[in-house]
């Protein structure tokens, strides 16, 4: 079976590559706004705060071959954080 539907590339992106990278052909623009950003410090990527605000500029995870599989790994944690927070 394919897999096809783990990477999506958006060549033509007035933003691409968002990250630097030396490898643009492989390139995974899937999720082009990381659903991890919610989990914080939980979301094991390379990530710094400042001013606050959380910084992924040098977070390649979920743009990289194996970013699919591994934020899908991680969805349970964001599902939990949601659900927390609809019942408060």
């Amino acid at each position: 079976m394919s897999e096809h539907y783990k990477f999506n590339q958006h060549a033509k992106c007035e933003f691409f590559p968002c990250h630097k990278t030396t490898n643009k052909e492989n390139f995974n623009c899937l999720f082009c706004y990381c659903p991890l950003y919610m989990l914080k410090d939980q979301c094991g990527g390379n990530f710094t705060y400042k001013n606050g605000i959380k910084d992924c500029t040098n977070c390649l995870i979920p743009h990289s071959e194996n970013g699919y599989d591994y934020v899908m790994s991680k969805m349970k944690d964001v599902i939990r954080i949601g659900s927390e927070k609809k019942e408060k």
